[in-house]
């Protein structure tokens, strides 16, 4: 019976669960299909992070290893591969600041402009780093970029600006802009910061050796005879004794000078120039035989040629490079910068038909605008029928020549002002005044010519600028200030300006008169006396000076005083608007004089005045 039950068990469990064993296969299945997935998904979770973390890892190796070859390279002085691989791993890693530093040090060792884009890269990632700042303004300097030099020197924290370095590299920029009494005055505080550095010992003695102040003179004179006995100063000592020495007609120095300079290892070309600058001066007959000994040396090399050719035109022997054309073989004439000095020579001779001819030949390669700028001042000055048009078209065609380039446009900007061509001079001075590197020359160059053509008010424009791009330099803030209240220009901003100037400088005869003047211009005349009384009486002569104090003397009632500074103020010398300041102190002297002197007493009509006493034959 019981196996019968249990037999009847067995044959009715299938009917009883029906499908059990599909569905445990189903579950089973599934289980082991959410561990594949899970294992799957855990397998790729797993990969990708170690081939993110592997791939990292392999980056920051292959990084390493780019910039330990392009180190070594660099130190091989191999820069073009060197510069190459660190761009490689710029591009691994564009905040790389290793390899912006190889990419600096390489672009700088080849010279080349990009040096600032790399060196700017390192200011970005460093941006409180006072050096890498630094060593930006340095590059931006070293080519001509003075604005990027200007903003970077703005950015160090004024806790790091005392240091000698920072006042050497804002002193380097006040020279780009022009501004020599700022350089000094930076120059000067580094010297004070480091005094046994003789770097900066050199580069303030090359700059005071050529003050007025005798005392700084003197003792820059002093410290270079020091340094000139030294390796690394000796030339650059010596060529700056030796101009000194000139300078000064003190010849049997000089003499002493220009021998040691010649037997220098150091010794250039241009050291030759300056000996023979000296020598000139000292014995014509010694100039001539070391000429002749120097021209051989010259002939050798195209750039040693121009140089002496071009030393000879700007000291009266152009006649003399004109003859020597004719005996040099034509193969080294032909090309710049050989050609560009000979094209001088003839103008300088004013043989304008040579010059023509000599011009319109040949190509001067890179040069070429310069060949049809000579041409077009040959036509100007031959002064023949239709070549006014002739100029024109060759001028024009000479600018267009530059192609835009302002180092093309400053030599074209210095041809027209050197053979008196004011639009074309004008027109092209403005345009390199928006140049930052050239911006100071130009705004000089124009200062010049509208003060010749006694154009005031662009002038006073011109010394706006001037005043805004070296706001600390005190003559160019007096000759503003005193223009302005000349031509009564913003009386206001002129009277702070006069302040200002005689402020930093109260000792510079320029800043003390123009101050005095604008107390003038207030009905102080007596406190801008005082002013003047504090000046050498020999500074006082100058003509455009005496202008001023003359006026200053006959409102504070010293007439005859006056009459002294009127007769220095050369008429033909000052400016219109001192002409007029002048007048006025004329008028001014003549009403006094008037009142001063006694009126005659009335004489009665009809009667003749009795003489007071008479003499018998």
């Amino acid at each position: 019976m019981a196996e019968k039950i249990r037999g009847a068990e067995h044959r009715r469990s299938p009917q009883l669960i029906p499908g059990l064993k599909s569905f445990l296969q189903r579950q089973r299945l599934a289980a082991r299909l959410a561990f594949l997935i899970a294992a799957s998904a855990l397998a790729i979770f797993l990969g990708i992070v170690f081939f993110n973390y592997g791939s990292n890892v392999y980056s920051k190796w292959h990084e390493r290893r780019l910039l330990h070859r392009a180190a070594s390279m660099l130190q091989q002085e191999k820069f073009k591969q060197a510069a190459q691989t660190a761009r490689e791993a710029v591009k691994l890693d564009p905040d790389s600041l290793a390899a912006y530093y190889v990419l600096a040090e390489a672009a700088e060792k080849q010279n080349l402009e990009e040096t600032v884009s790399w060196r700017v890269q390192i200011a970005r990632l460093l941006p409180n780093d006072p050096d890498s700042q630094l060593n930006l303004a340095s590059a931006a300097l070293r080519f001509g970029q003075l604005d990027v030099a200007r903003k970077a020197l703005d950015r160090v924290s004024p806790a790091d600006r005392n240091r000698a370095a920072f006042h050497v590299v804002a002193g380097w920029l006040a020279r780009a802009e022009g501004n020599f009494a700022e350089q000094e005055e930076q120059f000067a505080a580094a010297v004070k910061k480091e005094p046994r550095n003789d770097l900066y010992q050199f580069n303030l003695a090359v700059l005071q050796i050529y003050s007025g102040d005798a005392e700084k003179s003197a003792k820059a004179r002093d410290a270079l005879d020091r340094l000139s006995k030294l390796a690394p100063f000796r030339t650059g000592a010596l060529r700056a004794l030796l101009d000194d020495a000139v300078a000064r007609n003190d010849l049997a120095t000089a003499d002493n000078f220009a021998q040691q300079l010649q037997m220098s290892q150091q010794v250039t070309f241009s050291d030759y120039l300056l000996c023979l600058n000296f020598y000139r001066k000292l014995d014509e007959k010694k100039f001539r035989l070391l000429l002749e000994r120097v021209k051989p040396f010259a002939v050798r090399n195209p750039s040693d040629l121009a140089s002496l050719m071009k030393w000879m035109n700007q000291n009266g022997l152009a006649s003399d490079v004109v003859k020597w054309i004719d005996k040099l073989p034509a193969d080294k004439l032909t090309f710049p910068p050989v050609s560009i000095a000979i094209a001088d020579a003839y103008a300088d001779v004013k043989n304008w038909l040579r010059l023509k001819r000599w011009a319109r030949s040949g190509s001067w390669g890179d040069s070429e605008y310069l060949r049809l700028a000579y041409q077009a001042i040959a036509a100007r000055h031959s002064r023949r029928t239709g070549e006014d048009a002739e100029f024109e078209a060759l001028w024009r065609s000479a600018e267009q020549a530059t192609k835009a380039l302002p180092e093309r446009e400053l030599d074209l900007a210095h041809l027209a002002s050197k053979w008196n061509l004011p639009s074309e001079s004008e027109e092209l001075w403005l345009r390199l005044a928006k140049n930052p590197p050239v911006r100071r020359e130009a705004l000089n160059a124009l200062r010049q010519l509208y003060r010749a053509k006694n154009e005031v008010g662009k002038l006073y424009q011109i010394l706006q600028r001037l005043h805004e791009s070296s706001p600390n330099e005190p003559p160019i803030t007096a000759d503003l200030a005193r223009l302005g209240l000349n031509i009564d220009q913003n009386n206001k901003q002129s009277q702070e300006l006069a302040i200002e100037a005689y402020d930093r400088a109260p000792s510079e005869v320029n800043c003390a008169v123009t101050y005095a003047f604008s107390l003038y211009r207030l009905g102080r005349s007596a406190e801008g006396l005082e002013i003047i009384k504090k000046l050498p009486p020999d500074q006082l002569h100058d003509p455009h000076a005496a202008v001023y104090v003359a006026l200053l003397l006959v409102s504070s009632n010293q007439a005859e005083a006056a009459k002294e500074y009127i007769d220095a103020a050369d008429d033909g010398r000052i400016y219109p608007e001192e002409k007029t300041l002048l007048d006025e102190a004329r008028v001014k002297l003549a009403m006094a004089s008037s009142s001063l002197s006694p009126s005659p007493s009335p004489v009665p009509a009809g009667l003749s005045p009795t003489p007071t006493s008479t003499s018998t034959p």
